[in-house]
C-alpha cells in the first residue's frame, strides 16, 4: 500500500493478472473484502481450470444442459447475442480455437490448417442453446466450449464498482489487468494512459482523461508470438480461426460500463475503422479511439473524455457523423 496526495492503493494477483484498487481513504477490510469479491466471480467463470460454472457447461458438451447461477446466465446470454452482431470479431463458442493456438501461453505454435477448419465448425454460437426458464446452457456439439475470457474482467469491473457505491464510496479506481473503471472524479479527473504498440519502455501514446467511466484497451501487441518473421497475436477472426489482420494496432473503447468497453472492443476489431465508425454512430454512449498500423489515431468522437495527444510520430482525427 501507499499513500500519494490522499490515494491509497491495494493490489493483489487474480486471474492471473495484476489488480489495483484506488481509494481516498485507508481502509484494508474494504480492499480485502473487493479481492474477495474478484475471486468469487473468477471461481464462476474462469476456463483455466477444471472446475467452475463454465466449464460444467464445456464438460456437458453434446451430452446435456447444464443450469447456473442467473448472473452467469445472464452474462452468457450478453455474449451470445453479442456474437451474433454481423462483422464483429467476438465470439462466446471460440474455445476450441484460442485453446488450440495457445497464443501467451506456454506451447503457442501456428496449428496445421486442417486444425483450424475442424474446430472452426465446433465455434458457431447459434449451437450455443439457452433456456430462460432454466437458466441452462447447452452446447449441442461434442467439443464445444464456451470462453467468457473476453468480457469476464469487464463484468467483474463492474460489480465491484457496484459494491463499492454499496459501501458508500464515491470516489474510486480499479484495474482489472487493463480493464479500467472509475468512480467519481479526484480534480482534474482520472487521467488513464494509452499504450505504444510494441514499445519496450511503456511510452504513451496520449493521455484519456475521463470521469465515472471505464476504459478498456485491446492490442495486438498484448500477447503474441513470432515464427518466420510473421506475429501471430491473441486476437482471433472467428471467420477464418486465424488472428486478425487488418488496420488496427488497438482500440480503446470509453462507455460508463466496462462490459460494453470488452464488448465493443472486440465487435470493433473485426469491423475495422470505417464500419466500426459507422456501428457506433447509433450509440453516442459508447466511443472509440483506434490507433492504426500506419501511425494514425482516430476518434469515432470526444463527448465523454478528454484525450491530450503525447508522441508526435502519430497524428490526430477526429471521425464524427
Amino acid at each position: 500500500m501507499s499513500d500519494d496526495a490522499r490515494v491509497y492503493s491495494y493490489s493483489a494477483v487474480l486471474m492471473g493478472s495484476p489488480i489495483l484498487l484506488k481509494l481516498f481513504e485507508h481502509n484494508e477490510p474494504l480492499a480485502s473484502r473487493v479481492f474477495h469479491l474478484i475471486k468469487q466471480y473468477e471461481d464462476l467463470l474462469t476456463v483455466n481450470r477444471a472446475q467452475s460454472q463454465v466449464m460444467d457447461i464445456n464438460h456437458a458438451a453434446g451430452l446435456n444442459p447444464v443450469s447456473v447461477s442467473r448472473s452467469v446466465y445472464a452474462l452468457i446470454k450478453c455474449a451470445k447475442a453479442a456474437s451474433l452482431v454481423p462483422g464483429g470479431a467476438f465470439n462466446l463458442a471460440i474455445g476450441p480455437l484460442v485453446k488450440r493456438w495457445k497464443i501467451g501461453f506456454k506451447g503457442d505454435s501456428v496449428p496445421p490448417a486442417d486444425d483450424i477448419a475442424r474446430l472452426l465448425t465446433l465455434t458457431d454460437p447459434h449451437n450455443v442453446v439457452l433456456d430462460d426458464a432454466q437458466s441452462s446452457v447447452f452446447l449441442t456439439r461434442a467439443g464445444m466450449e464456451i470462453d467468457l475470457g473476453a468480457i469476464a474482467k469487464g463484468y467483474i469491473a463492474d460489480r465491484v464498482r457496484d459494491y463499492l457505491r454499496q459501501q458508500g464510496v464515491t470516489l474510486g479506481l480499479i484495474n482489472l489487468g487493463g480493464n479500467v473503471q472509475t468512480l467519481g472524479s479526484p480534480e482534474g479527473g482520472w487521467s488513464i494512459g494509452l499504450k505504444k504498440p510494441f514499445a519496450q519502455d511503456n511510452a504513451l501514446l496520449g493521455a484519456i482523461e475521463v470521469v465515472n467511466k471505464s476504459v478498456v484497451t485491446s492490442g495486438v501487441y498484448e500477447r503474441f508470438f513470432e515464427l518466420d518473421g510473421r506475429r501471430y497475436h491473441h486476437i482471433l477472426d472467428p471467420r477464418t480461426g486465424y488472428p486478425l489482420d487488418n488496420e488496427l494496432d488497438s482500440v480503446t473503447i470509453i462507455a460508463s460500463e466496462s462490459l460494453d468497453c470488452d464488448l465493443w472492443t472486440t465487435l470493433i476489431y473485426g469491423m475495422g475503422v470505417e464500419k466500426g465508425v459507422e456501428a457506433l454512430r447509433g450509440r453516442p454512449d459508447i466511443e472509440a479511439i483506434f490507433v492504426t498500423k500506419q501511425r494514425e489515431i482516430i476518434l469515432s468522437s470526444a463527448s465523454h473524455y478528454r484525450f491530450t495527444l503525447l508522441d508526435d510520430d502519430y497524428r490526430l482525427t477526429v471521425r464524427t457523423a
